[in-house]
């Protein structure tokens, strides 16, 4: 019987049994897309990921990205988690790994730095492949509907709620305080009727959250719900995080700025998870945005096939 190596990691913690759950897969070689998909689905992860050798030998690999329903054209945390573990090899496809990673994805070419300490491997940091994308407008009574919550628990005189996107779109909106934030619930039907009324070719209606802290304005506290893709609710979506910061920075009167936030997810599911959004902002133009977090490694093993 044919098998397959895996290795799992807790991505955007330093913690082990915290942060988002990947599964990876190093070298996919092989593998149907019919095979990875059930392979995705059998882990139950909000994502995992397959590597395989590059399509340009100036890359380092070719990363497809799996939920257990469908593949998505770029994801966060799968990157920060892939590039944490293909850096902690001897070799990627023979060659050695270095600090400086490409990645060839359906939603373009990531570029990953590697983070250390010490000279151990500790994360990655990522730019997202994709320049903002803003719109269309969602409506207060879809999101509050799909939510489970009242319109007022909606942030008032803050940006209405949102469509954005850097690679992978979500709607997006600012809830007034934290005890908003935690008592967010998903009602699947009404998800199932956003998904009608705002439609999306390559993916289905997810709803990223978020609540301002007064003690530490560029410290944000965030939920993400994707339950028409089997993610009831994600400890940490990198994706999510940098459409947000690029979002907000876009949003400042400046002209040019360079922003760092911080946004805490995950905290109600008990995986509490640290992003770093980096924002570069240039004559009124977002023109960068990376994610960055630590991972732990948690198990390894062999998948028959």
């Amino acid at each position: 019987m044919n098998s397959v190596s895996f290795v799992t990691v807790d991505v955007f913690t330093a913690e082990r049994f915290a942060g988002n759950q990947l599964a990876v897969i190093p070298d996919a070689r092989g593998l149907s897309d019919a095979r990875m998909q059930a392979i995705a689905t059998e882990f139950g992860y909000s994502e995992v990921t397959f590597v395989l050798p590059p399509e340009d030998p100036e890359n380092t690999a070719r990363v497809r990205i799996f939920t257990p329903t469908t593949e998505v054209p770029f994801a966060g945390h799968p990157n920060v988690g892939t590039a944490f573990v293909l850096a902690r090899q001897k070799e990627i496809f023979g060659r050695r790994p270095g600090n400086a990673l490409r990645f060839e994805e359906k939603a373009g070419l990531v570029e990953v730095s590697i983070l250390d300490r010490d000279g151990l491997v500790t994360g990655a940091r990522i730019v997202a492949p994709q320049a903002l994308r803003i719109g269309p407008a969602i409506d207060a009574a879809t999101i509050a509907a799909c939510a489970s919550l009242h319109q007022d628990d909606l942030a008032a005189g803050s940006h209405p709620p949102v469509r954005i996107s850097v690679g992978l779109p979500f709607a997006v909106a600012e809830l007034r305080d934290l005890d908003a934030l935690s008592k967010a619930r998903p009602n699947v039907s009404a998800f199932e009727e956003a998904n009608v009324r705002y439609p999306l070719a390559e993916d289905s209606f997810s709803l990223f959250l978020y609540a301002r802290t007064r003690e530490q304005p560029s410290h944000v506290r965030a939920r993400m719900f994707a339950p028409l893709d089997n993610v009831i609710e994600d400890p940490a979506t990198g994706s999510a995080s940098a459409a947000l910061g690029a979002y907000l920075v876009s949003l400042l009167p400046e002209p040019d700025a360079e922003v760092e936030l911080v946004i805490e997810q995950g905290v109600e599911m008990g995986r509490r998870s640290l992003i770093t959004v980096g924002v570069d902002k240039r004559n009124g133009e977002v023109r960068k945005v990376s994610v960055s977090g630590d991972c732990v490694s948690a198990m390894r093993g062999e998948i028959e096939i």
